[in-house]
C-alpha cells in the first residue's frame, strides 16, 4: 500500500454553530468510511508564507491550500476514488492528490 497526501483547496467556513457542527459529523462520517486507510486524518493550515529560491519571503503561500489528510492505498486511481467523498468538496473546494515515497 502507498501513502497519499491528500491536500485540500478553497472551501468556506461554517458561519454559524450549528452549521460546524454539521461539517464536523461530515468530516467525521467520512474518515470512518475510509477505516484503516487513515494514516492521519491531517488538520486545516493556518496563516501561511513562502521562501524563494532567491530566500525572499512572502507572507501568503501562493497554492493557497486549506489542510491535508494522509491516506493509504492501492494506486492513485483508488486514492482519488477516495477523495472523491471528502466533505471540502461540498464547499467549493477542491482535493490534490499526492502519492509520497520513503526515501528516508
Amino acid at each position: 500500500m502507498a501513502k497519499f497526501v491528500l491536500a485540500y483547496k478553497g472551501g468556506q467556513m461554517a458561519s454559524s454553530e450549528t452549521e460546524r457542527q454539521a461539517v464536523m459529523a461530515a468530516w467525521g462520517k467520512w474518515f470512518g468510511s475510509l477505516g484503516t486507510a487513515v494514516v492521519d486524518p491531517g488538520n486545516p493550515f493556518g496563516e501561511s508564507a513562502s521562501v524563494a529560491a532567491d530566500r525572499s519571503v512572502k507572507n501568503g503561500a501562493p497554492s493557497a491550500l486549506t489542510g491535508y489528510s494522509i491516506l493509504t492505498a492501492d494506486s492513485l486511481k483508488a486514492a482519488l476514488e477516495l477523495a472523491k467523498g471528502c466533505p471540502v468538496l461540498r464547499s467549493g473546494g477542491s482535493v490534490e492528490v499526492y502519492e509520497t515515497f520513503n526515501v528516508m
